[in-house]
């Protein structure tokens, strides 16, 4: 049973605008379901098998592709047509060796981005928060939705705006990538979405206003996103390939 008051339906027109789908080709598009990444920055599996990867000429097609259990998402069989893959999230194909990371475009649209067998055990998560819970422990909440727990005396390791790139599907840690200046980071919104370089400048304001840094890419050219906005990818260079 639906949950009083959530909206199953979606219409084309309102959909997102990060999707790569005709708006007025059908009337109704496939709302995601409520998980891991937020509409507006995940696109349905459906839309992934049928319209982006071309696997189905259908939604049947497409559904039937996914029951099979043919597609991995970050290392893990998902048949939910309606699971939400978003920014950073893994897709891969065993049957076919594709392996590909969902990223925004420069216009803000949310593409494919083949990558190799090798990086697709691999994934980076921003820490968007972080609270204490029960038993002294720390609770990371990471940008795709979920969390991690870690000790209280780790928790300095582990600071808002930190990536953590781990292995999936099994979620091992293997490298903590701290927000400093000279770290190499991915823009994933806002008017400067897609473009990548180095922290240069962090500034903090008073009264609550957001943080905002300087990026430097790599013509040399400077420009200005909010903190938010910014994904640590590496620290020399990225541990992730780029379009």
């Amino acid at each position: 049973m639906a949950r009083k008051g959530a909206k199953r339906h979606l219409k084309r027109l309102a959909a997102p605008s990060s999707w790569y789908l005709p708006k007025k080709k059908y009337k109704w598009a496939v709302r995601p379901r409520p998980g891991p990444h937020a509409m507006e920055t995940s696109v349905p599996l459906l839309y992934i098998v049928r319209d982006y990867l071309g696997y189905a000429k259908t939604a049947r097609e497409a559904r039937k592709i996914l029951n099979e259990g043919k597609v991995l998402v970050d290392g893990k069989v998902r048949k939910d047509y309606k699971f939400p893959v978003g920014i950073m999230d893994v897709v891969s194909i065993p049957e076919t060796g594709e392996h590909y990371r969902v990223l925004p475009n420069r216009i803000g649209k949310l593409i494919l981005h083949p990558i190799s067998a090798e990086e697709a055990k691999l994934k980076p998560f921003r820490i968007n928060n972080k609270r204490m819970v029960k038993g002294a422990k720390v609770q990371l909440n990471l940008h795709d939705g979920s969390n991690r727990i870690v000790s209280f005396a780790e928790k300095d390791s582990y600071r808002t705006a930190y990536t953590i790139l781990m292995s999936v599907p099994e979620r091992e840690v293997v490298e903590v990538i701290p927000f400093e200046i000279g770290s190499y980071v991915f823009v994933t919104r806002g008017k400067n979405v897609a473009r990548k370089g180095r922290v240069v400048e962090i500034r903090g304001f008073p009264m609550g206003w957001p943080d905002v840094v300087t990026i430097e890419d790599e013509s040399g050219e400077k420009f200005d996103t909010l903190k938010d906005y910014a994904f640590v990818i590496g620290k020399d260079k990225p541990v992730i390939s780029l379009p």
